[in-house]
């Protein structure tokens, strides 16, 4: 009886196509455990799409299990969202009116799948954009030119009356609106800037007629004050007083005298009465 002798190669093939089959099979097995969960972010909410079809239920942040290959989670950002949109309009004076306008905005969670089927991610172009320029041009023809700067926070306020009614039908949240600028015409500008230029004039001008008013009176008062004083000065002027007042000079006269007559010639002498100073005891 012949002896079948069994090959070495053969079991070792056997053995290297068992650990292929394995590592196959486990590389499959990470692969489908992989895409058996999805991750939801901080800050969003989640929608399952299967086979391109969106499903209604809402799925909060954290690990979810879906259908690996078959099925999607997609991300709806719920968080406050900025959409910056420039606008061109004419005011009530229909002087030429450019517009930056910045909205922050947020999606309500529980809408967020009607949102996603019915309008998509693209949010800005799709919904806000629009309806901002639609807004911005009707609210600014209500408005004169200068009023759009002087009330700007008025027509901030509309703005974001009607953008929030406008909104909610897509279930978007209007957070705040500003006006980031407002841009006119060179013309106009030039005509606020003469329009500021005289008013400033102006205002200097009636300035320094106050103050000159103000000085005409404060030097009436002070002329009236002076004359006040010389009628009560005069009122209290009596013969007696000045009878008083000519003794005191003389008195003056007699001190500084040495005794001896003027020998000058041709003028007045000075009149000193010598006997009431000889009779004195």
């Amino acid at each position: 009886m012949e002896t079948v002798k069994k090959n070495p190669g053969t079991k070792r093939n056997f053995k290297l196509g068992g650990i292929t089959t394995a590592a196959v099979a486990g590389l499959i097995v990470l692969v489908v455990g992989a895409n058996s969960f999805a991750q939801v972010e901080y800050g969003h909410v989640g929608l399952y799409k299967t086979f391109g079809k969106l499903d209604s239920n809402i799925l909060s942040p954290g690990i979810h299990l879906k259908i690996p290959f078959f099925q999607t989670v997609i991300q709806v950002n719920t968080q406050v969202t900025k959409a910056e949109t420039d606008t061109s309009a004419s005011s009530k004076d229909l002087q030429p009116v450019s517009t930056h306008v910045a909205v922050n905005y947020s999606v309500n969670k529980e809408s967020a799948y009607n949102l996603m089927n019915n309008v998509g991610r693209n949010v800005d172009a799709v919904i806000i954009n629009p309806a901002v320029q639609e807004i911005v041009k009707e609210v600014t023809a209500r408005y004169q030119a200068e009023d759009l700067i002087a009330k700007r926070d008025i027509v901030a306020g509309e703005i974001s009356e009607h953008l929030t009614n406008r909104l909610a039908k897509y279930d978007l949240i209007v957070n705040e609106i500003n006006i980031v600028n407002f841009k006119f015409s060179d013309a106009f500008n030039q005509s606020i800037e003469a329009k500021q230029v005289a008013q400033q004039q102006a205002l200097k001008a009636s300035n320094d007629l106050k103050r000159i008013e103000i000085e005409a009176k404060q030097k009436i008062a002070q002329a009236q004050a002076e004359a006040e004083s010389l009628k009560l000065k005069k009122q209290e002027v009596t013969p007696e007083l000045v009878q008083l007042k000519q003794i005191e000079v003389q008195e003056k006269a007699l001190e500084k005298w040495d005794g001896r007559l003027p020998s000058v010639t041709g003028g007045a002498t000075p009149f000193i009465d010598i006997q009431s100073f000889t009779n004195q005891p």
